[in-house]
């Protein structure tokens, strides 16, 4: 595993966003996994800026999401597709049919799940993923549990993460408690994942996730057992960890 400390969230996203380019521009017909929430944002602008100035072509580039809310339609402000479309997909020259997330609004779950995953082996799988981490360890949405899951599945929310998300939305009464995820196999058959962590609050997590037992109750704890992740991180996040 590589470390990369960054002085802040914008050295974060700017040092991320490095690397997602170098993919790009190493293999422009590559297949990103990405991820939402606050984490990526600054990658995703970053990226937006390189590609404006001319020195990013996303035109044969595929992305697979990580993740996507049970029950949202992708009209839906709170919905996935609608922050990618937000922040990354509706500002580059991304073929639009070649952005894949789970229909969160699909009437059978076990075949949505089915379906998500013969995709991404379609593809020839993922070249690189991009990963946050969450407060309780969760990557995509595969939660603490008593042992990790392997496929795409669609999982009942923990409350921590509904508290968490429940700023983005009017009432607690309207925060999914339900998600469509990629599974821990399905991540950790990715080529080269990158993980981005920013923010004190996050700092007790790296260190368990990285540097502690290896345990379906921490989810991230996973990686360390991949052969090429790369960790950025801020000071603040990285300030209980020796490197």
């Amino acid at each position: 595993m590589k470390i990369y400390k960054a002085k802040d969230y914008n050295d974060m996203s700017r040092k991320a966003a490095n690397i997602v380019s170098a993919q790009i521009i190493m293999k422009p017909n590559c297949v990103l996994g990405l991820a939402t929430g606050s984490s990526p944002i600054g990658t995703y602008e970053q990226l937006v800026q390189w590609y404006e100035k001319g020195d990013l072509d996303f035109s044969e580039v595929t992305s697979v999401n990580l993740d996507e809310y049970k029950g949202l339609t992708e009209e839906n402000d709170q919905s996935y597709r609608y922050f990618m479309e937000k922040y990354l997909f509706s500002k580059v020259n991304i073929n639009k049919d070649q952005t894949f997330l789970p229909n969160g609004m699909a009437e059978d779950e076990q075949k949505e799940c089915e379906k998500y995953d013969a995709l991404i082996h379609s593809l020839g799988g993922i070249d690189l993923q991009l990963l946050g981490i969450g407060h309780n360890g969760h990557i995509g949405f595969n939660e603490p549990d008593q042992a990790f899951e392997k496929q795409t599945h669609c999982v009942a929310l923990q409350e921590s993460t509904i508290q968490a998300n429940k700023r983005f939305f009017s009432s607690i009464d309207e925060v999914p408690k339900y998600a469509y995820t990629m599974g821990i196999k399905t991540i950790m058959q990715s080529k080269k994942i990158l993980v981005i962590v920013s923010g004190e609050e996050k700092a007790e997590i790296v260190k368990k996730a990285f540097f502690g037992p290896v345990t379906p109750s921490v989810p991230a704890s996973i990686l360390q057992m991949h052969n090429d992740v790369i960790l950025v991180g801020d000071e603040a996040a990285l300030s209980k960890i020796d490197i």
